[in-house]
């Protein structure tokens, strides 16, 4: 019992992070592109103007993705770079871009995971209003259309967006993230319901336009939880507490508020309750386009929260002990995260699931014979995709798992500080540097995850 045969193996990127803006390339500016600009926002004043040059760069890129045996790529498509102003005029060059690397990618055997959105909002319909403005729900759809009928003859799988806890809370909430607002806790709310209707309608065009059949799904975020023991009252507290809401100062940070319209056609009851006072107008027939139906479930998991019921029947949150193993960036090393939350997952929403992110920062270093050996992303690699796959043989239905990142890249407002790749990258030289990861990771592919 392990993995299914047809396990997509892969790894993830997203545009901003490694492509650069490309000479000449007739890309339009997005909120990335704006506010990489400002001072202070981002660590040393670094921007993605050239990230990893992957915008030149991806034929040596795709042959690094075929030697490592990658089964599939997951990619965003940058909306600026097709659509420099988020509507209307197509950008050919960037078109033209996005077909080489699906192209590419085909040759050397490789699924292309195409994702819509990952937080390249053209400026020009941020100055529209973005994710405030209501009309951002069929300027998406349009979008949505162009990748259909410019892609779908070649590429199945599709995701609408990614990670709207991030680009609406740390965008919009708390503001270190582009366009870096703090925006009233009731003006987040009624971004966040465009948020879901542009998937809706995202969900739509991308099958009204396809050139083919074409499987679509979702990429959210959140913490999972995961039991202190495995009795019944702390199994339940974990999944409690996985799909409770948090407080307005850090609202967005949740599962179910992102994942239940989508999936279940309606917002958690909880939220209504904890949130009305913030809440726009929500219709049937919103609710109806949100929960336009999916084919798959992605979810990015990084790290988990240890859960016990209380003597009350309350779930709460354990506190993690001294000197708790983390990772370069300071994020908590849980690995049971891997298990109970796609488990969780499954069970509240009955979808196939793939793991659309998980990996780790390391303090990576090219060493003296020339190397990277970095041992701690193997060790963490190897725990929580041993976690994954006792999901599996318990019957959870992931069909596959997605590697944070292929490559070192801009890591938002953390710049080039955090390296997160299974490849090295020298952003003096723009040479690409196998990490011992990389190699464990090839070989973990090609026997399917046998050995975990």
């Amino acid at each position: 019992m392990g993995f299914r045969k047809d396990f997509a193996w892969g790894a993830a990127t997203s545009s901003y992070q490694i492509e650069g803006v490309g000479k000449k390339s007739g890309k339009g500016m997005n909120v990335w592109d704006v506010y990489v600009k400002e001072q202070g926002k981002i660590y040393e004043g670094h921007t993605g103007d050239i990230a990893c040059d992957h915008y030149h760069r991806f034929h040596e890129d795709v042959a690094i993705m075929k030697e490592m045996g990658l089964k599939a790529y997951r990619f965003s498509i940058d909306w600026s770079r097709v659509l420099p102003e988020g509507k209307g005029k197509i950008n050919e060059n960037g078109i033209a871009f996005y077909n080489q690397l699906v192209d590419a990618l085909l040759e050397a055997g490789i699924e292309p995971f195409i994702t819509l959105y990952h937080w390249e909002l053209p400026y020009s319909i941020y100055l529209k209003g973005g994710w405030m403005n209501s009309e951002i729900v069929e300027w998406f759809g349009d979008y949505a259309g162009l990748i259909a009928e410019r892609f779908s003859d070649r590429v199945t799988h599709f995701f609408t967006l990614n990670e709207p806890q991030c680009f609406i809370g740390l965008g919009y909430l708390n503001g270190v993230h582009a366009p870096g607002l703090k925006a009233p806790v009731r003006d987040t709310f009624q971004m966040a319901h465009n948020v879901l209707k542009a998937h809706g309608r995202a969900v739509q065009m991308l099958r009204i336009r396809a050139k083919q059949p074409i499987q679509v799904g979702y990429a959210p975020t959140g913490a999972m939880c995961y039991p202190e023991t495995e009795s019944p009252k702390d199994i339940e507290a974990a999944r409690q507490q996985l799909f409770a809401m948090e407080d307005l100062t850090n609202w967005t940070w949740n599962v179910a508020w992102w994942s239940d319209p989508v999936l279940l056609g309606h917002y958690p009851q909880e939220g209504i309750d904890k949130y009305e006072a913030y809440l726009p107008p929500i219709t049937p027939n919103d609710l109806k386009l949100i929960s336009e139906p999916i084919d798959f479930y992605g979810q990015n998991i990084y790290n988990g929260k240890c859960c016990r019921m209380d003597e009350d029947g309350h779930p709460q949150i354990v506190k993690r002990y001294e000197g708790f193993p983390r990772t370069a960036n300071q994020w908590p090393i849980t690995p049971e995260c891997l298990y109970w939350g796609p488990k969780f997952l499954q069970e509240r929403y009955d979808k196939p699931i793939y793991i659309t992110e998980n990996g780790m920062s390391c303090h990576d270093v090219v060493s003296l014979d020339g190397k990277v050996h970095d041992t701690f992303r193997i060790d963490f690699l190897a725990r929580y995709l041993k976690a994954l796959k006792r999901a599996v043989i318990d019957g959870v239905d992931i069909r596959g798992y997605f590697h944070w990142s292929l490559m070192d890249n801009f890591e938002w407002n953390y710049g080039y500080s955090e390296r997160f790749g299974l490849v090295y990258v020298d952003y003096r030289t723009q040479e690409r540097i196998w990490k011992d990861s990389a190699y464990w990771y090839r070989d973990l592919i090609w026997e399917n995850g046998e050995s975990l």
